[in-house]
């Protein structure tokens, strides 16, 4: 099962300047694991050390923020798309 991943700027220096990569995983958090697979230490920067999405990140499955779904428990399907966005704040 293949699963687009969008990668913000700030992490394609794990994914030798990809921004863009095919992964698989049921769910977000195999992703997660699988994204580490193929590009060792971007997990630690995606995940806390309990697999918890970091707080400054923000994922979205096809659009919808796992937030909102089953956060890392949210099912994958084949072509799905996985959008990392970094949080942005200001004033």
């Amino acid at each position: 099962m293949a699963v687009t991943v969008l990668v913000p700027t700030a992490l394609q220096q794990f994914t030798n300047n990809q921004a863009t990569l095919k992964c698989s995983g049921s769910n977000i958090s195999e992703l997660f694991d699988s994204l580490e697979s193929a590009c060792p230490g971007i997990k630690a920067r995606l995940c806390d050390e309990h697999g918890k999405p970091r707080r400054f990140l923000n994922f979205y499955v096809n659009s919808e923020d796992i937030r909102f779904l089953d956060n890392t428990a949210t099912p994958l399907q084949d072509g799905d798309e996985v959008s990392i966005v970094p949080a942005v704040a200001g004033g």
